[in-house]
């Protein structure tokens, strides 16, 4: 009997964590999920961490659980900009800390005091964000863990580590750090000297599908280690002027490009320029994503309002539209709180309506969120000089059919959503090609465009959402 060769993905999102095996009996792919995990975090002395200690038993455990499927290789993914330091004994300095962590507050200041952000972003390609590597560095100068530290690595690779012993940077994640300077494929160690940030730190840094050892006989191999990186892998797209957004806690939407775009006009633009699998590069921004409807739910249930993501999204569909515009991209939704009434103040101090109840609520974070793709979209089809034929809604957010709804009706595109498990698909999608099972990347991905649950949107124009677009609150 035939059996199918399998690959672990191990996804970590910023809710949650999963083992997947990915199976490929040569024409098709079947997912099974081993292992879920919830991916907490725990405040210590008023410092926000994340629990890599737990991470690090659960993947174990998940490893475990599928190594009756005898996999040929795994492979780990994980969220950007966040890092672990190792000391000179290769023992990790400190849990990681969460780039939602109040430290870099006024770092990026102290950064431009040194190098001017024009310089920054001529080095490094990257949007401007304060959670980003770069500040999170630049508030430990004058701490003992960076001068002790000898090894930099970012968290998927601090995984790859404790898995292999291989002390290097995967480049899809090493790019969202802004430290990577993407013209000349190295680290932006010129940069890095002048805020006396220690260059010896940062390792080597490696391609996707690169070969980094073995975990209990297991081949692991690096996938595109940015969970975008990954999801973007395995977009169904079959024309070259696709456009995607990767939905979940983040939404992150762009184009894939073979170059960086290093303008004047992409620096005004604050788009950045992440790596992707086969030296591609993904032109995007970051929108604050349904993060915002999380904490809502968050705060509705410690209020003693338990809501499912379904029940919030058909109380949104029920509420009346364009209430308030709301600007879903503005810092006082980066942290974690009270949102319904950060969105209620929003509002006020906007001279807008007020929305009440969580569907109006939640429907107006939902369409804040289609009309900040169209401002995303319009600034990088202009800066890419490309037209865009259509969206594809990647991840966990694509089961959002209003949204997915809104946002073609915003952007006047069509979208394809799917698939849900863009990512692990993904991550599958570079280790099947690293072993030789499948081609190239236009081959991977006619695989998953043959696979079952895609669904297409098609735009109903509406002059509603240009009125709401012109209000100029999304920009």
């Amino acid at each position: 009997m035939f059996h199918p060769l399998t690959t672990l993905a191990i996804d970590l999102g910023a809710e949650s964590g999963r083992v997947m095996a990915v199976k490929f009996d040569g024409r098709h792919l079947a997912l099974e999920e081993l292992h879920r995990f919830p991916n907490t975090t725990i405040t210590v002395h008023g410092t926000l961490h994340w629990d890599f200690l737990r991470l690090w038993s659960d993947i174990q455990a998940g490893i475990e659980k599928g190594r009756a499927l005898h996999p040929a290789s795994l492979g780990v993914d994980t969220w950007g900009v966040d890092f672990g330091l190792l000391d000179g004994n290769g023992k990790l300095i400190g849990n990681p800390v969460h780039y939602r962590d109040r430290r870099t507050e006024g770092m990026m200041e102290k950064v431009f005091a040194r190098v001017p952000r024009a310089d920054v972003f001529a080095q490094t390609g990257i949007q401007f964000m304060p959670i980003n590597t770069l500040y999170q560095l630049m508030s430990l100068l004058e701490s003992p863990q960076l001068s002790i530290a000898q090894t930099f690595l970012t968290a998927p690779d601090l995984l790859n580590y404790w898995l292999t012993g291989a002390k290097v940077c995967e480049f899809s994640n090493t790019t969202t750090t802004q430290m990577f300077n993407p013209v000349t494929g190295t680290w932006a160690t010129p940069m890095l000297e002048q805020l006396d940030i220690p260059t010896h730190i940062f390792p080597e840094i490696v391609q996707p599908g690169t070969r980094l050892g073995t975990y209990t006989g297991i081949p692991v191999i690096a996938p595109a280690c940015h969970d975008t990186g990954s999801a973007v892998a395995a977009m169904p797209a079959q024309t070259p002027h696709a456009g995607y957004i990767s939905s979940g806690t983040w939404s992150l939407a762009g184009l894939e490009m073979p170059h960086p775009i290093l303008t004047p006009a992409a620096l005004a633009a604050n788009v950045t320029n992440e790596g992707g699998v086969n030296g591609t590069y993904r032109l995007l921004k970051n929108v604050m994503g349904l993060w915002i409807v999380q904490q809502c739910r968050a705060t509705w249930q410690a209020e003693g309002q338990s809501y499912s993501y379904a029940e919030l999204v058909q109380l949104a569909e029920a509420a009346p539209p364009f209430k308030a515009v709301l600007n879903v991209n503005d810092p006082v939704f980066l942290l974690p709180g009270d949102h319904p009434a950060r969105i209620r103040d929003f509002c006020a101090q906007t001279g807008q309506p007020i929305p009440e109840t969580p569907g109006e609520i939640v429907r107006t974070v939902l369409e804040g969120l289609a009309l900040a793709y169209r401002d995303v979209f319009e600034k990088l089809t202009a800066l890419a000089n490309r037209p865009l034929d259509v969206i594809h809604v990647l991840g966990g957010g694509s089961q959002n059919a209003l949204l997915n709804q809104m946002t073609a009706n915003a952007t006047g595109k069509p979208v394809l959503a799917g698939p849900v498990e863009a990512t692990v698909l993904g991550n599958a999608l570079v280790q099947l090609l690293a072993l030789g099972e499948v081609g190239s990347l236009s081959e991977a991905r006619h695989l998953v465009a043959q696979m079952d649950g895609m669904r297409y949107f098609t735009p109903n124009a509406s002059p509603a959402w240009d009125e709401a677009f012109e209000k100029n609150i999304v920009g």
